[in-house]
């Protein structure tokens, strides 16, 4: 088999990705211009663009968005982290799933369903596509002003986005659902990328190993293809830590949330997570495996209802 041909689809998709099969560079380059100065042919003599370099990534995500989705304004500073797009539409496309477990099998969609993005980023990309893509209404949480005001300058750049998404600071670093959540607040899920190292030194040396992976270059002090700055990569304690406050917060707002989920990158850390679930009293846990390209990673998903809870729930909040 051809090497074009292995990458026509990449089946490790959600069907409902707009983006499972390989990049229509063509068509991208007549919708969005200037992603035509960073096509390039790659190591297979295809059309490609060089993924190690953080301007041409930016821009093909421009370009999708401006294609696939209809958002024509989505600019942030450079230094912020760039979303890889087919993934997080993966994340979005694996909740209504989700959700539609306890609706008779249908997603519900409309502006009466809530998410909340924890770490929305200057980017706003969970909720870019949830709006687009399903007419959800969000939250999205950050620590960082500069990020909320990179996100609501997205939000009012796009006429599709205004009044679909609230930002809202978080002004405790220690807290993730705590004074972001009301008390009277009902959100039908969460969602979060979690920040994945422990130090700047655990970031470095993952962007050289990534780097090193894409280019096939060694370098020393190589930016970062996807960007990022340390509120978004870097968490004391890394991604486990960041993920059991999450769990030990959702228990004080369990009535409040119908399902609670994050991803977790390294595999290694689901054994604490899972033991840190049972200590809440979670009703149930579900882990959904998520892989695009090379990379595997997975949604842990955590609910305190029973089954007769969700099933009011969703009569009185998803009937559209």
């Amino acid at each position: 088999m051809s090497s074009t041909k292995k990458q026509e689809e990449k089946s490790s998709l959600h069907p409902r990705n707009k983006n499972r099969k390989r990049y229509d560079l063509a068509a991208l380059v007549t919708s969005f211009p200037e992603l035509e100065n960073y096509v390039r042919p790659n190591k297979y003599g295809d059309d490609s663009i060089d993924f190690s370099d953080p301007v041409a990534v930016k821009t093909l995500n421009k370009a999708l968005l401006h294609h696939y989705y209809g958002i024509k304004n989505w600019d942030f500073p450079d230094e912020n982290l760039c979303p890889p797009i087919p993934g997080r539409a993966d994340y979005i496309h694996q909740i209504a799933d989700l959700l539609a477990e306890n609706n008779l099998g249908n997603i519900p969609t409309g502006a009466h369903i809530t998410g909340l993005d924890v770490g929305v980023g200057a980017s706003c990309i969970y909720p870019i596509i949830g709006v687009t893509a399903y007419h959800w209404k969000f939250i999205g949480s950050d620590i960082n002003p500069k990020s909320i005001a990179s996100a609501k300058h997205i939000i009012n750049a796009n006429p599709q986005l205004k009044d679909k998404i609230e930002c809202r600071l978080q002004q405790n670093k220690k807290h993730i659902f705590v004074d972001i959540i009301g008390k009277e607040e009902k959100i039908d899920f969460t969602l979060c990328n979690p920040p994945f190292h422990s130090s700047p030194e655990d970031a470095a040396k993952g962007t050289r190993r990534k780097v090193k992976n894409l280019s096939g270059k060694k370098e020393k002090n190589p930016r970062l293809n996807f960007a990022g700055i340390n509120d978004e990569l870097i968490y004391e304690g890394g991604e486990y830590k960041f993920i059991d406050q999450m769990i030990k917060e959702s228990k004080k707002l369990s009535n409040n949330c119908f399902w609670f989920t994050t991803l977790v990158s390294k595999q290694a850390n689901l054994k604490g997570i899972y033991r840190s679930l049972k200590k809440i009293e979670a009703q149930q846990i579900k882990t959904i495996p998520m892989g695009t390209g090379n990379k595997s990673s997975r949604i842990v998903a955590w609910t305190f209802f029973t089954e007769e809870e969700k099933k009011v729930w969703s009569a009185t909040r998803w009937k559209n």
